[in-house]
């Protein structure tokens, strides 16, 4: 017997589907809600009997007990209702006070950079104006941002410090309204992180420096137009400074490969000089040291590494050294060929550019600069060690008692040391107008280090410290007086300063395998090129102690450059 079915919904069972997993079943009570009063109430509530003031904002969890007040959102940087200015504690304040910081305008700005860059961001000065937007809107922060990783590669790549390439990059992205801008930079990477304000996400760029190359005109350009960008009497906009960093790019070497290889000739024969070679080693000297150009140039040309390229290099200067002491010439000095065929090998530049990232706190790249330095420091050796090598065992007599002979000749020694920065000017593609004047500051450097070692019979290395000061500091005058970089009037001045003939004596003993005379004739080169990197990054730092180097009002001392005393 069929029972009586009901309804629509009686005459089909209900789906497990259309009810949910945790309704309770049939004829069981509903629970009874609780109470108004035992509702959680967010942690942030006013509690009872506290009673905001009037017209006050309250949080998201504002109101009474129940938490039932306004639900506006507060800014997370409104003090709470019961705070007051008087009762708030004591902010803490440095014993000498936080002193203003005004930056002036007549200093350049590679100084006033530079101070900005030591500072805490906390201490920096209030921002500058904009002058270089294309519109109200402000300008474009990715092609700032590029733009800035495009002047710093030229600057790094052509081997400014890491300190001076921030403080360009830094001082493009202010000029064009980026003011809260960290670049960062390393031996080949570049970046820079823009942060519009502290609610916003940071912008991030970077950019590889994988070639490097030495055009100290190419240099020069990149200056002029960061001073442009900088001066509020130039109005260079984004466009512009992309065309003048485009043109700068393509500009072609100012002196043809021809005339390079002459500059080298030209330098290795003025240290031959230097270290008492007559007319015969300077043509000697001069033709090794082409040919070893030469070489390298087709080296590189097939694609071989540097060390590679300086190994071939340094070989023909000391065979036509060895090939001159096989003829049992007594007019003829080799040692004096092949020093000076180390002259122009030795890389004095790197060098100086990695000791000044050490000084001023930039470890990462001054070690990545001085490992570069090692490589190419033994690739000389191997190939210079190979010639003497083979000429010992064909009988050569290599006299390493040639070192103390005895040789004064001022004013021809004066010539040769400014014909060899004249050369080294040359090599360097510096600009014609910079020529004269570091050839000059080198005659001048040689004369210093002739009156205190040869004449005063002071220590050499102290001879050289004092002399590479001296070429730094009037480094650093000529190029704040040109408001360009000091390189170009430093490196070719300390090439009379290097350590040829102690690096040629220091291999000769190994050579012949008297390895202790080797060992501390190399030392005393490793000490030498120490003593030219300090002694120039010295003369550049004492230089602005002269000039108005902007920093705190009422006769602040100058910050240095991460000083951490040692913890």
């Amino acid at each position: 017997m069929v029972a009586e079915s009901g309804g629509p919904e009686d005459q089909k069972p209900q789906s497990d589907e259309a009810r949910s997993a945790f309704a309770p079943p049939a004829g069981t009570m509903q629970p009874v809600p609780p109470p108004e009063e035992d509702h959680p109430t967010s942690e942030f509530a006013i509690p009872t009997g506290v009673h905001p003031e009037p017209g006050g904002t309250q949080g998201s969890g504002g109101g009474s007990g129940g938490g039932s007040q306004s639900d506006t959102l507060g800014s997370a940087f409104t003090p709470p209702s019961t705070y007051r200015a008087q009762q708030a504690p004591p902010a803490f304040t440095p014993a000498q006070g936080i002193p203003m910081v005004k930056l002036t305008k007549e200093a350049p700005w590679q100084d006033r950079m530079r101070t900005m860059l030591r500072m805490p961001v906390t201490e920096r000065p209030a921002p500058e104006s904009i002058q270089r937007t294309d519109d109200d809107t402000g300008p474009a922060v990715p092609r700032v941002l590029d733009l800035t990783l495009r002047i710093g590669e030229l600057l790094l790549a052509g081997g400014e410090g890491a300190e001076d390439v921030e403080a360009a990059m830094f001082a493009v992205t202010r000029s064009y309204g980026l003011d809260r801008s960290e670049p960062t930079v390393t031996f080949t990477l570049l970046s820079i992180s823009h942060q519009p304000s502290l609610v916003d996400d940071p912008v991030t760029a970077s950019r590889t420096v994988r070639r490097r190359g030495t055009d100290y005109t190419r240099l020069a350009a990149v200056f002029r137009l960061v001073d442009d960008i900088t001066s509020e009497d130039t109005e260079v906009s984004l466009e512009e400074a992309y065309r003048r960093l485009a043109e700068i790019r393509r500009n072609r070497h100012p002196y043809p490969g021809w005339v390079l290889t002459a500059a080298a000739g030209l330098l290795a024969g003025s240290a031959s000089v230097l270290v008492g070679g007559g007319v015969l080693v300077f043509l000697v000297a001069a033709a090794g040291a082409m040919l070893g150009d030469r070489l390298a140039w087709l080296c590189a040309g097939r694609g071989l590494p540097e060390f590679y390229q300086f190994t071939v290099a340094a070989m023909p200067p000391a065979a036509l050294g060895v090939a001159l002491t096989l003829t049992h010439s007594t007019d003829v000095r080799p040692s004096a060929v092949i020093t000076g065929g180390l002259f122009a090998l030795l890389p004095g530049r790197a060098l100086v550019a990695g000791v000044q990232d050490g000084l001023t706190g930039y470890y990462i790249t001054a070690a990545a600069r001085l490992l570069e330095v090692m490589y190419f420091f033994i690739g000389i050796v191997a190939g210079v060690l190979i010639v003497l090598y083979l000429g010992v065992q064909l009988g050569a007599q290599l006299n390493p008692e040639a070192q103390f002979t005895p040789y004064n000749e001022p004013a021809l020694q004066i010539l040769a040391s400014m014909g060899l920065s004249l050369a080294f000017a040359v090599l360097l593609q510096q600009e014609r107008s910079t020529v004269l004047a570091v050839t000059l500051n080198g005659g001048v450097a040689w004369i210093i280090f002739g009156a205190m070692a040869r004449t005063g019979g002071i220590s050499p290395v102290a001879a050289t410290a004092v002399a590479a000061g001296l070429v730094g500091l009037f480094g650093q005058l000529f190029s704040r007086y040109r408001f360009t970089s000091s390189l170009p009037y430093i490196t070719a001045a300390i090439g009379p300063l290097l350590p040829g003939s102690a690096t040629y004596f220091g291999l000769l003993g190994v050579a012949q395998n008297d390895v202790t005379r080797g060992l501390t004739s190399l030392s005393t080169a490793v000490a030498t090129a120490l003593a030219i990197a300090i002694g120039v990054n010295l003369g550049s730092e004492i230089s602005r102690l002269f000039m108005g180097v902007p920093g705190a009002v009422g006769g602040a001392s100058r910050r240095a450059a991460k000083r951490t005393r040692g913890f």
